[in-house]
């Protein structure tokens, strides 16, 4: 883990509520790994003590981004970072996804709700072999990154909440009528709300695949300390807390106990 001061490269929307911020970032970004997350100090919150977290979008050369959508008074204030500004950024933090060996048969399936889609498009450019990705959102605005993923060679299946595009309903409605005909062991890898977390999760374990499930806690800290973002996991058949900063944020599926 470092603390780097990074020059702010670019920063560019995408669509109407989310936005692309690119950091010139060079020992974090040759330490990064799909999964894992980073630390910013945002200065123009004066008041604001703790660093805010935020999924690695993706990493080129020296230079790291993170992929994020407006909710609060934070990421509302961060849109008005301007090229050529510095913040403090801490990380690379938290476990990050596993790596399939190049010689596996699974076939790696991606599913992503909103701006879940960040991480698992990082994930992307590092497997060994193109998969599925599986992508939700309420509406057709927040389905990101389709381009990207059908550049690198993905099949994308798409869902809304309104129908507004791809199938109409979750996620896991697509993701069903593909495991209904795979011919391929799956291994999923999962980034999103918890409710659809815990349906990719409980599919994995009653097919006895893999899951690996990225899981978004509030956190104070960032590196283990403040304890304020520990999870429930089952450890060789006990239950035990986790910190979901440290020995997180990637949990397989059968580890995580949901409240």
């Amino acid at each position: 883990m470092h603390v780097e001061n990074g020059l702010v490269v670019a920063h560019d929307p995408m669509g109407a509520a989310y936005r692309v911020l690119t950091l010139r970032l060079p020992t974090i970004a040759a330490k990064a790994r799909p999964g894992q997350f980073v630390h910013l100090r945002l200065a123009m919150l004066s008041d604001a003590v703790l660093r805010r977290p935020f999924s690695i979008y993706g990493v080129d050369g020296d230079m790291l981004s993170i992929l994020y959508k407006t909710v609060g008074r934070g990421t509302a204030a961060m849109k008005d970072i301007q090229p050529g500004a510095t913040l403090s950024a801490m990380g690379p933090l938290g476990n990050g996804f596993p790596l399939p060996a190049a010689e596996t048969t699974t076939v790696p399936v991606l599913v992503a709700g909103g701006y879940g889609v960040a991480p698992l498009y990082f994930l992307a450019t590092r497997l060994p072999r193109t998969g599925l990705l599986f992508a939700g959102g309420a509406t057709s605005a927040d389905i990101l990154c389709v381009d990207r993923f059908q550049a690198l060679g993905w099949e994308v299946r798409l869902a809304t909440d309104d129908g507004s595009l791809g199938t109409h309903g979750l996620v896991t409605a697509p993701l069903d009528s593909w495991l209904a005909d795979a011919r391929r062991e799956p291994e999923f890898f999962a980034c999103g709300p918890n409710g659809m977390l815990r349906a990719v999760g409980e599919r994995a374990i009653a097919g006895g695949w893999k899951g690996w499930l990225s899981l978004d806690r509030h956190m104070g800290c960032g590196v283990g300390a403040c304890l304020a973002c520990v999870q429930t996991i089952r450890k060789d058949g006990a239950e035990t807390l986790a910190r979901v900063c440290k020995e997180g944020p990637i949990f397989e599926a059968r580890e995580v106990v949901w409240e």
